[in-house]
């Protein structure tokens, strides 16, 4: 089965880093938008294999601040948890 890669890049706020994952990974309509949805969603949601890099990391960590820290905890806790999905920042 072929992946599925999710490319994140200019992400400035966290509405656009939701609205670029839904897109890109046909998220479900009933989507909640909050950190505990996108868990629900990509833990269990999403069949794998799938992966997701986010380019320009850098800067939208200055873009998203602390919001930036809570979306790369849950990524890398989901990557710790699924065999089939990676996570790269760039």
């Amino acid at each position: 089965m072929p992946i599925k890669r999710c490319v994140l890049r200019d992400i400035h706020s966290l509405a656009q880093f939701y609205d670029e994952l839904a897109r890109q990974l046909a998220f479900p309509a009933h989507f909640g938008r909050n950190l505990d949805a996108l868990w629900d969603v990509l833990s269990g949601e999403i069949a794998g294999p799938f992966e997701i890099v986010w380019e320009g990391s850098a800067q939208a960590q200055a873009n998203l601040g602390v919001d930036y820290a809570k979306l790369i905890i849950l990524l890398n806790d989901l990557a710790a948890e699924r065999d089939d999905f990676t996570f790269t920042l760039r």
